[in-house]
């Protein structure tokens, strides 16, 4: 997958924007809340489970291609790299997945249609 094709998916989800809260560093938003790190399109950093533990099937399958976020990770959020073991559908899915955690904490005001 492409950058341009990683945004897109983000973006079509119902409710998504783009947003820039640090310059250079592009991330896909629902209502308030960032669901997704696109920044340069090599990778990408998604809600991978609701605690530690359940993010870091993502490590034991992909060592080479998932890392704990900075400062986030502790959260349950991952880097994925794009382009390397993982296969794109998983990272779709991932980004589905993200977007899916994100929206159900939302107060039902922020959550899209």
């Amino acid at each position: 997958m492409t950058p341009d094709e990683l945004l897109a998916y983000c973006l079509a989800k119902p409710g998504a924007w783009e947003d820039e809260p640090w310059e250079g560093d592009t991330v896909a938003k629902v209502g308030p809340k960032i669901f997704a790190f696109v920044a340069d399109g090599t990778s990408v950093g998604l809600k991978c489970g609701n605690n530690r533990d359940e993010a870091d099937e993502w490590l034991l399958r992909y060592p080479a291609d998932a890392s704990v976020m900075s400062y986030i990770g502790r959260s349950g959020w991952n880097t994925l790299r794009v382009g390397g073991d993982i296969p794109d559908d998983e990272v779709y899915e991932a980004v589905d997945e993200s977007y899916d955690a994100i929206v159900a904490k939302l107060p039902k005001k922020d959550r899209p249609l």
